[in-house]
């Protein structure tokens, strides 16, 4: 008998080697386009031939890079101790895109720089977290506001009527119509005047966007700490 009551030969049980039990795939007699899960797959080095030609991606990429004017971000930077901050360029390439895709919130903006394939070209890899991407939109506010002023025109005159959800209320901005070159004095203060209520137009439009994106914040950081 054993310590605790019971037959030595009921506590002694013989290891029993259980055969593994191979599983054919299923659907294995059927035809299917290749997929192997795990397969390495060799990219493309440069991240901009992920992303498919005429993509948005691509004009907010030049649109930063060669047209916007970010001296006012930058000008506000000096030399500080500590780890450097992230290139304005790339900040304000994923805000702009983000945002035209109706993404507001800067947690969901940091998600994208890890999934989205768009984003990561944009951001050549790097990943701020939202607390950066916060704090940047905060810092520069008002410069940003005229930079997505900017963007919003030249994507009209670029025949994008509106930068998806920057229109969230479904305001559409008007499309270029082809116009005389020759214009009258009359015609061209009206042309001015539509401009100028054009560009008041787009300024509430960003300002409006970047009033949520700072209340999105606000509100998961009372959700989620």
């Amino acid at each position: 008998m054993s310590s605790s009551g019971l037959p030595d030969r009921l506590i002694e049980v013989e290891a029993v080697e259980v055969p593994a039990v191979r599983r054919a795939p299923a659907g294995a007699s059927k035809t299917f386009r290749p997929y192997r899960p795990g397969q390495v797959l060799l990219m493309a080095p440069d991240a901009r031939e992920w992303v498919p030609d005429g993509d948005l991606a691509h004009f907010v990429e030049d649109l930063v890079e060669e047209v916007l004017d970010l001296s006012a971000i930058y000008e506000s930077y000096v030399e500080e101790r500590g780890f450097p901050p992230y290139d304005p360029r790339l900040m304000v390439k994923l805000l702009v895109y983000g945002y035209a895709i109706g993404i507001t919130s800067s947690r969901k903006l940091e998600t994208a720089t890890h999934r989205d394939v768009a984003v990561r070209m944009l951001c050549a890899g790097q990943q701020p977290d939202y607390r950066a991407i916060a704090r940047f939109r905060a810092r520069h506010l008002e410069a940003l506001a005229e930079l997505f002023v900017q963007s919003l025109g030249l994507c009209r005159r670029a025949g994008l009527v509106r930068l998806h959800a920057l229109a969230v209320d479904g305001t559409k901005l008007r499309a270029n119509a082809s116009r005389h070159k020759a214009m009258s004095y009359d015609r061209m203060l009206k042309a001015e005047a539509d401009l100028d209520a054009e560009t008041r137009q787009l300024r509430a439009i960003a300002e409006r966007v970047l009033a949520e994106a700072a209340a999105v914040d606000a509100a998961e950081d009372q959700e989620f700490g």
